[in-house]
C-alpha cells in the first residue's frame, strides 16, 4: 500500500499544475487562480464576509483581503454592511457575468485531466476528497 503522504503531494503537484495551466485564462479577466476561486466562493455563498472566503479556502486573511480589493476594483464583488464590523461580499452585474467564464475555465481543466486519466465526477475519489477537505473547513 502506498505511503498515504504522497497523496498530499500528489494533490499539491495537481494545484500547482491548475494555478500553473489557467494563470494565463484567468489573466485575460483580470484575475489570478487565487482571485478566481475567491469570487467563485462569493459566487456559492452569496452574502459571506471575508473572514468566510479565507476560511473556506484555507487561505490567510491578508491574502483574502488583497484578492477582494482586486476584485471589488475590478466590479466584480461589492461589500455591504454586515453585521458588527463584518462586511458581506456580494457579486456586481459584472461580477455575475465573468463568473461564467471562470467556471468554464475551471471545468474544462479537471475535463481534460480527467479525460487523459480515466477518472469521471462519479469516481469514489471525488466523495473522499470532498470529506476531507469538509472536515478542514468545518473544524
Amino acid at each position: 500500500m502506498k505511503d498515504l503522504g504522497y497523496l498530499a503531494q500528489d494533490i499539491s503537484i495537481l494545484h500547482r499544475k491548475y494555478y500553473k495551466d489557467t494563470r494565463e485564462s484567468f489573466k485575460e479577466l483580470g484575475l489570478n487562480p487565487t482571485a478566481a476561486c475567491v469570487l467563485l466562493t462569493v459566487h456559492e455563498y452569496p452574502q459571506v464576509n471575508q473572514n468566510q472566503v479565507a476560511k473556506s479556502l484555507v487561505i490567510d486573511k491578508g491574502l483574502t483581503t488583497r484578492e477582494v480589493n482586486k476584485l471589488q476594483s475590478l466590479d466584480y464583488l461589492a461589500k455591504t454592511a454586515g453585521s458588527g464590523k463584518a462586511q458581506l461580499l456580494t457579486l456586481t452585474k459584472t461580477g455575475e457575468a465573468v463568473v461564467d467564464q471562470v467556471q468554464t475555465i475551471r471545468r474544462s481543466w479537471w475535463q481534460a485531466r480527467f479525460d487523459e486519466t480515466g477518472i469521471d465526477a462519479h469516481s469514489p475519489l471525488i466523495p473522499a476528497i470532498e470529506a476531507a477537505v469538509a472536515s478542514i473547513i468545518d473544524d
